[in-house]
């Protein structure tokens, strides 16, 4: 079994709201993303142009941050929503999003150096 804090789970969350009055959506994700950051046990929540990424500390704060999301769009006056979801669970290390990015960036600045050298 391994050890729970040498484990890493993020997240991405797209809320698309349904039968709003409107081709603008920001006021739903505006709400949508207040609810997941206020959810126990994020640990970081980062708005992107297409969703909500999240680290958190077990599956069921994911789950609450979805739920909470859902109630918050519902609020708004959205008639549906529709959510997609992406959980990613690595159980051999704990990895922030921030530092899952800066291992790409690094990755990408090896290459850049190396093909100035070339």
């Amino acid at each position: 079994m391994s050890n729970r804090n040498n484990r890493t789970l993020h997240a991405e969350i797209s809320i698309v709201p349904v039968g709003t009055s409107k081709t603008s959506i920001s006021k739903e994700v505006a709400a949508a993303y207040d609810a997941i950051r206020k959810t126990k046990n994020i640990k970081t929540t980062i708005l992107t142009a297409m969703g909500t990424q999240i680290d958190a500390n077990n599956i069921r704060s994911i789950l609450n941050a979805i739920e909470a999301a859902h109630r918050a769009v519902k609020s708004t006056g959205a008639k549906r929503v529709i959510s997609t979801i992406r959980i990613a669970e690595r159980l051999d290390a704990s990895r922030t999003l921030h530092r899952e990015v800066e291992s790409v960036a690094t990755k990408l600045s090896s290459q850049r150096k190396q093909l100035k050298t070339c």
